[in-house]
Order: structure tokens, then C-alpha cells, then sequence
């Protein structure tokens, strides 16, 4: 029995499977994805588990949620500034971290993909929201599921109500909406800009914040 046959025993979806265009998921990303979660992500579609869980998903109906969308680059930008500064103790190199799921306290979970190339030996990584703890689970996202639906592994980041009741599967409804790619801020070397209003003539200041019509004059030189 495969992990995804205990997990549809355990949980059984609500709709029928699903067609996906892997290939074209695939070249979007950039990288292979796990044959179990393509699988998973097929069989149930859309949604969350135990209205906590919930996995990233090509047809996700938000931003939020989606596989495709800009939260696994978002939330890569915000973990190699947590890595860069020592902010808190990210085990990972961040560009072994790909979102691939949220929970309703806020964390997410990762594959950690390296190799980048052999998907089928990522590991799940899951963080902590508010926090530095991170776990480490030593399988696919289908296996992590049904281990600990079954109680067999233990998140501590997950909190002790998940199974009270038995595990369920509830699709996400559609949701029109746009989603725009993540843009990562733009950094601008203020010493280049106080160098340039010097050559060109502008009275700058040699410290503190460069006056917004000098901004604006470097922003349109460099433009031309």
C-alpha cells in the first residue's frame, strides 16, 4: 500500500481526481517536483486538512496557497534576510527552502530540495511562525502527512487539538483573483546617488536621508 492509499483510507477526498499539466507546472518552477506530491495534488485537489494543514497547490485559489504564485519566492526573500543576519538559527541554506505549505497558526512547511534535480530525496522542513524552532521530517510530503494524521510523528509546532477528531479534507472554494509575481525591493546605493548629485551640481546632505527631488533626478538620469 502506497502512502497515498493510507491517506485516502485515513481521509478519503471529497471530489474526483484531478488532470494537471505537470509538464507545464514543472517548466514554470524551474524544477521536478515529487511524483508523491503530484499524487497528492492530483487525488485531492485543492484544500486543507483538518481545517489547519494546507498544502500549496498549482490550482490554489489564492496567492496564498498557490504553488505557482509568489509566496514560496516571498517567503524565501524573508528567510535569507533571517539567514544573512542570524535573526534566527534557519538550518537550511535558504535556497534548499521551498514553500510548499501553510497552517492556520501561521507556519509553513518546505521541501528542502537538494538535490535540486532529484526530487524524489527531498526531505519536509517545517518552521516555526512566531519563532526559532524548526523540525525536520525524513520523507515525502504524503508520508509526513499520514505520519502524523496516525500519530506516529510529532510536530511541535503543531498544536495537541489536530487529532482530536479524525483527520478530513475540506476543497478550497474558486476564487477569482490576479496574481501578481513577487517583486523584491529595490535597493538603492545611496553613496552612488550623493556621488552623482555632487558631480552634477546638487547641494546633498553627507548623511541622512537624500532629499526626494535628488532621488528623483538620479532615478530619471539613470533612465535615459
Amino acid at each position: 500500500m502506497t502512502d497515498l492509499d493510507a491517506l485516502v483510507r485515513l481521509c478519503p477526498p471529497p471530489n474526483q481526481a484531478m488532470q494537471i499539466n505537470w509538464d507545464g507546472i514543472e517548466s514554470t518552477l524551474g524544477m521536478p517536483l515529487p511524483d508523491d506530491y503530484k499524487a497528492l495534488a492530483d487525488r485531492y485537489g485543492p484544500g486543507g486538512f483538518c481545517h489547519y494543514l494546507t498544502p500549496y497547490h498549482p490550482h490554489g485559489p489564492t496567492e496564498y496557497v498557490n504553488l505557482t504564485g509568489p509566496m514560496p519566492a516571498r517567503i524565501r526573500s524573508y528567510l535569507r534576510t533571517d539567514y544573512d543576519r542570524g535573526t534566527y538559527p534557519v538550518p537550511y541554506d535558504p535556497d534548499h527552502l521551498f514553500a510548499c505549505g501553510v497552517t492556520g497558526n501561521g507556519e509553513y512547511l518546505f521541501w528542502i530540495t537538494d538535490p535540486v534535480t532529484d526530487s524524489s530525496r527531498w526531505r519536509i522542513a517545517v518552521n516555526e511562525a512566531r519563532g526559532p524552532r524548526w523540525f525536520t521530517y525524513d520523507g515525502t510530503m504524503t508520508s509526513f502527512l499520514v505520519s502524523v494524521f496516525i500519530g506516529e510523528t510529532r510536530v511541535p509546532q503543531f498544536p495537541d487539538s489536530l487529532l482530536e477528531l479524525p483527520p478530513t479534507f475540506t476543497p478550497s472554494h474558486p476564487v477569482l483573483v490576479k496574481f501578481r509575481p513577487y517583486v523584491a525591493p529595490v535597493v538603492i546605493d545611496t553613496g552612488a546617488v550623493r556621488a552623482w548629485a555632487r558631480e552634477n551640481g546638487y547641494d546633498v546632505p553627507a548623511r541622512g536621508r537624500v532629499p526626494a527631488d535628488i532621488l528623483k533626478a538620479w532615478e530619471d538620469a539613470q533612465n535615459r
